[in-house]
């Protein structure tokens, strides 16, 4: 029945027409207009009358999913098509693996004459199409050639500390001379955003809190301001996702600094963008004006690193991503129930739970807050009664911490330098034993390449030792960050999220030891920028006996 249908439908010729931005430079002869122009009056001249127009304005020729090319395409399957005719063969395409697959394979099988006008190329006369596959190759090493001038133009404009993105992050404007200004209307969005997120919320949560607020999405404010509608949706005018979030919380665009070459396309023929690694990004600082402070800025790319779940309730434990076993280094879990207080909710070590041969580490969850409250406390008033003493016993414990890691460090460089130099003598030895005849080139291939993996391995190794041994931290510059967030506050009553999140780095549980009669348990807390400060540990005391 379909081939009785195709067969008493007319048959149109496809006119095909396409202009990339980068052809709009050379002029008018590549314009649409003037395309369909000669195209019409070829069918004119060629007595063809029944035909159809398909048109890409702004696509590039490497790419080939086209709209109007896809739908020719689909109208050629159909069977609706018997010619297809263009201006040029740059026209069709300039990617001349692909345009050989259509001109050469899938058009003569599907019984569809192609023509490409001014080239001179009609596929009924084979004489005339010897030089086709060199044109072909021409126009895609024109498209190579553009696509290295407009890279080396972005390089240079990204080298310079230009800001290559078009759009401007949400909460700032592009000013008249190009350069990023604050958006005094978004701003506080922006500074709420990072505020829910210092607080332990997640980007769910704080997507469904702006909604609740009825703030306006990006989307619905860029339509307020534009008219586009790309983004937004008139149902549903606050509608905030979960992506924006955190494309929001991972922007250093609010740190004042500009980050160029985030991601790069493999070739002119794949538009794929891949995430470049942060060695081979430029960054450049103060820009424009910051929106976050790079404390802030901080916590929450440590908050967003500890990313934890919400109990099946849809809730979140205060310390979960926070706590640690002393023994095993796992997680401590979250464990409540609708049946339970929030006396009764507690933390267990998450190895203990899975059966992996850790004890339970149990703490009751108020017990750590008042624990962790308890050293806070302390730590704020060491600092406030003599705030000099406070830095150099901070100091003292990371100069003690720092040395001694570099001397793990250096045994460990040492030994595996020893290691590479021993590889390069068995490497040579291998090499003399294959050139006297003594080793097959088989085996001598197996194992020299063994032997290098290992070396490479220790190399990199050995580097990344290298720098922590010769490395020199300015270590109060995080200590004055410290002290930053102490003078914000008061005596603390009571241990907040917001608080817990903008002192704490992570809490050591350790198991608790009963030999006394009484349940003995203590707790190690780490604070950000600073790290464990050498005060008397906090203990749990209960009596068992």
């Amino acid at each position: 029945m379909a081939a009785f249908i195709k067969n008493i439908v007319e048959k149109w010729v496809a006119l095909y027409v396409r202009l990339s931005r980068d052809d709009e430079n050379e002029g008018d002869s590549n314009s649409i207009a003037h395309q369909i122009e000669i195209l019409t009056r070829y069918a004119k001249d060629n007595g063809i009358t029944n035909y159809k127009i398909y048109k890409d304005d702004g696509y590039s020729g490497t790419n080939f999913k086209r709209p109007g090319f896809q739908e020719m395409l689909a109208d050629i399957e159909a069977g609706l098509v018997s010619m297809v005719i263009v201006k040029d063969m740059s026209r069709f395409g300039r990617n001349y693996l692909e345009v050989g697959l259509y001109t050469e394979i899938r058009f003569p099988e599907m019984g569809v004459r192609f023509v490409a006008v001014n080239d001179g190329v009609d596929s009924e006369n084979q004489m005339d199409n010897d030089f086709t596959p060199f044109r072909n190759i021409i126009n895609e090493w024109y498209a190579k050639d553009t696509s290295k001038k407009i890279r080396a133009v972005f390089r240079n404009k990204g080298m310079s500390g230009q800001r290559l993105a078009t759009r401007p992050p949400y909460g700032y404007l592009k000013g008249a001379d190009g350069h990023l200004v604050i958006d005094e209307e978004t701003r506080p969005v922006v500074e709420l955003i990072f505020q829910l997120c210092v607080e332990g919320n997640g980007p769910g949560k704080i997507a469904r809190i702006l909604k609740e607020k009825k703030i306006p999405s990006p989307g619905t404010l860029e339509f307020q301001r534009t008219g586009r509608t790309k983004y937004y949706y008139p149902d549903d005018p606050y509608r905030w996702s979960q992506g924006t979030i955190v494309k929001i919380l991972e922007q250093d665009a609010y740190l004042g600094q500009t980050t160029n070459f985030k991601t790069y396309r493999p070739s002119f023929k794949n538009k794929r963008k891949l995430l470049n690694p942060s060695e081979k990004q430029m960054t450049f600082e103060n820009t424009h004006p910051a929106i976050i402070d790079r404390e802030t800025w901080e916590m929450v790319q440590k908050a967003r690193a500890q990313r934890r779940r919400p109990t099946k309730m849809g809730e979140m434990g205060m310390f979960s991503g926070l706590a640690y076993c002393a023994d095993c280094g796992a997680r401590l879990y979250h464990c409540r129930s609708t049946s339970w207080t929030h006396e009764q909710e507690c933390y267990t070590c998450a190895n203990y739970r899975k059966r992996k041969g850790c004890s339970a580490h149990y703490i009751r969850a108020v017990v750590l807050e008042q624990l962790v409250l308890q050293n806070l406390q302390r730590v704020m008033a060491y600092v406030k009664d003599d705030e000099d003493e406070f830095v150099r016993q901070v100091m003292k414990n990371k100069l003690t911490a720092q040395m001694a890691e570099q001397v793990q460090a250096k045994r460990q460089l040492e030994k595996q330098e020893r290691r590479i130099n021993e590889l390069d003598a068995i490497i040579q030895r291998l090499y003399e034993d294959h050139v006297m005849g003594k080793l097959t080139a088989a085996r001598f291939t197996r194992l020299s390449e063994g032997y290098e993996r290992e070396q490479s391995e220790l190399e990199t190794s050995a580097e990344s030792l290298r720098a922590l041994v010769h490395s020199t931290e300015a270590e109060e510059i995080n200590i004055q960050s410290f002290l930053k967030i102490v003078k914000k506050y008061t005596e603390p009553t009571e241990l907040t999220p917001l608080l817990l999140h903008e002192f704490v780095e992570k809490i050591v549980v350790h198991a608790p030891d009963k030999s006394s009669g009484h349940r003995i348990q203590q707790i190690d807390v780490h604070y950000n920028f600073i790290g464990e400060i050498d005060l008397s540990p906090e203990y749990s005391r209960k009596t068992t006996a």
